[in-house]
């Protein structure tokens, strides 16, 4: 007698809880090498081998292929004892094979000798302490919206994995395991790994663009980098350390709503993350939101009490409290005054105006009682109208005429930056200073002098760490003649200081139109070219000898978008932000006023900085002895 089946109520599916409905699928049909997920076809592939060396970015054909495909890496640490013993039983392995072919009179062969020289080598750095070694499984999954449209689609990945000699392994009969494997949950069902070693492995990191390539990521001391955002032409991040080239100064040029306060800001940020010291000039109040987040220090200058004298000596404090200066401090400082009255009164001084003023210059710090002796640096510096009343009191008709010239700001309406002593010496990770309240007469005296203190704090010998400096809407102060050469000499000596310069304007004409203006370009070792406009783009393509196809980019390229070059690499990039990063850094009045309503406000919580370390430097400066 025949039984029949017993049959099994049909349970129906639960539905799916929360957020995770979205990405169930309806089916899913298992093949011996493909799945059907959805309606949508699948193939995997796990690569059982490589080629003998690699360069950075050398996955990035995989990355930039035209169809669908997933790639996951799955990488585990291996244990230094474990992977001492390894290496030592490979060695034998290799030893043992070459003393049996040389025993045996057999030709060498070149694959064993290559091998064995690698492993020689590995273990050396590996012992050295210059590299570990990790187990990394690397897998494909190709989509495809047919059987047949798949076929195709295998057919061509497993021709491009062969160019870049990977030998892909089709997951037959585990195609399910491999779909799974490459999903973004951390789960290796197929475990078919590899070794890899870290310069090897930190070449694999789809984290480089092979237009921009870093200088050496096999360095295991090698920086980190800022993410600037995504390549325009193959979808790879642009990732680029500054502080690696030859020098760290970066200028930023763009039309206005290009997006170049936006990506001054993103930099920044992420460079904080790496215990950067950083000082900006804000020239309108842009970067107030950004300070108050991260906990930085914010200098109003306009508002009232907040004032700087600019004949106060350059004098560092030590991590021990004792005080320093430069040997030539007090020469320093009575060159930097011709520069400050050149900018105040708008024009070069004629020379009987610079021998006046020098003369007027010394006896006023001799009244002050600062003399060439370092003892007497210590003493309270004078103010700049003990200077315009030495000039007055002179009787020479270009002295008179240069204190004249001088009471609008000491005595007039624009009287309130130098009225008295510097009332601050901000210090901290972050110190903005903004001049949006500075009348425009005085935006540019008030860029100068606020280069002029964050100078003395990144010329400090005493203390040693990596610092930017950012100088927004920079075409303020290269108006100036005077004001351009203190700039041009700050790119000349920032390298030497582990410092770096950031020149961004919108106005590219007062950049590029002047030698020194071109000068400041040409000692910047990254240069970002954000949207131009048309009335410029001539001279932004003769000066940064622009093909026709990045000419035509720059004057269509969206907003955030430009070109990066480092020299002769060059690369097209989009910057991206997260939500909360861009929160912090947009500009947009509507985006603006619309946080402003949000009870909650921005989460900070995020913010992490760290510091850097204090190095004492060999040069001996002088020590300052009140007397």
């Amino acid at each position: 007698m025949t039984k029949s089946p017993r049959r099994h109520p049909t349970t129906p599916a639960a539905p799916p809880l929360g957020r995770a409905g979205a990405f169930t699928p309806d089916a899913i049909s298992i093949r011996p090498r493909a799945v059907e997920v959805g309606g949508e076809w699948v193939a995997s592939f796990a690569i059982t081998g490589y080629p003998r060396e690699v360069h950075p970015g050398w996955l990035q054909p995989l990355l930039t292929y035209p169809g669908r495909v997933d790639m996951s890496l799955h990488i585990e640490p291996i244990d230094p004892v474990t992977a001492a013993n390894r290496l030592k039983k490979q060695l034998s392995k290799l030893e043992s094979g070459r003393r049996q072919i040389s025993e045996k009179g057999r030709l060498i062969d070149p694959h064993v000798e290559a091998a064995t020289e690698d492993t020689y080598d590995l273990s050396a750095r590996v012992a050295r302490g210059e590299g570990k070694l990790y187990r990394m499984g690397l897998y494909l999954t190709v989509h495809a919206p047919t059987e047949h449209a798949l076929a195709d689609e295998v057919a061509a990945i497993r021709s491009l994995t062969a160019s870049l000699l990977l030998d892909a392994k089709p997951t037959t009969y585990r195609s399910l395991q491999g779909w799974i494997t490459s999903l973004p949950m951390g789960l290796d069902l197929l475990g078919m790994r590899r070794t890899f070693d870290t310069s090897a492995l930190s070449a694999a990191f789809p984290f480089t663009s092979p237009d921009l390539p870093p200088p050496d990521p096999a360095s295991v001391s090698a920086p980190h980098g800022v993410l600037y955002g995504f390549n325009v032409g193959s979808q790879g991040l642009v990732h680029h350390d500054r502080f690696a080239l030859d020098n760290h100064n970066s200028v930023i040029l763009g039309r206005s709503g290009a997006g170049k306060s936006y990506l001054v800001k993103l930099e920044l940020l992420r460079s904080l993350y790496r215990g950067i010291e950083i000082h900006v000039i804000d020239p309108e109040d842009e970067y107030a939101r950004l300070a108050h987040a991260v906990g930085g220090t914010y200098v109003h200058l306009g508002a009232d009490h907040v004032r700087l004298n600019p004949m106060d000596l350059p004098i560092h404090t030590r991590p021990d409290g004792r005080r320093t200066a430069p040997r030539d401090a007090l020469i320093r400082r009575s060159l930097f005054l011709h520069t400050v009255i050149a900018v105040l009164l708008g024009s070069d001084l004629a020379a009987t105006e610079r021998a006046a003023l020098d003369r007027a210059i010394t006896a006023t710090y001799q009244r002050a009682g600062i003399t060439s002796d370092p003892r007497t640096w210590t003493r309270p510096a004078p103010l700049l109208a003990d200077l315009a009343e030495v000039l007055a009191d002179t009787g020479d008709p270009a002295s008179v005429d240069l204190a004249a010239r001088l009471h609008p700001y000491l005595h007039g309406a624009f009287s309130g930056l130098f009225s008295g002593p510097t009332t601050t010496r901000p210090e901290g990770h972050l110190v903005v200073f903004s001049l949006r309240d500075l009348a425009d007469e005085l935006k540019p005296i008030g860029t100068l002098l606020t280069l002029d203190t964050v100078w003395r704090q990144v010329s400090n010998p005493a203390i040693r760490k990596p610092r930017l400096v950012v100088v927004d809407e920079a075409w303020l102060l290269m108006k100036q003649p005077a004001g351009a050469e203190f700039l041009f000499r700050m790119a000349k000596a920032s390298r030497k200081q582990w410092a770096g310069l950031t020149v961004a304007t919108q106005d590219t004409a007062d950049v590029l139109g002047s030698d020194l203006g071109k000068a400041v370009v040409a000692n910047a070792a990254t240069q970002i070219l954000l949207r131009q406009a048309s009335q410029a783009i001539d001279d932004i393509t003769r000066t940064f000898d622009l093909s026709m196809g990045e000419r035509q980019f720059l004057l269509t390229a969206d907003r955030g978008q430009g070109l990066l070059s480092t020299g002769t690499q060059r690369v097209a990039f989009q910057s991206i932000a997260s939500p909360v990063e861009h929160q912090l850094v947009t500009s947009n009045p509507a985006e603006l006023a619309e946080y402003s309503n949000e009870p909650s406000g921005i989460d900070t919580s995020f913010v992490e900085l760290g510091d850097g370390a204090l190095v004492e430097d060999d040069a001996a400066p002088i020590e300052l002895d009140t007397p």
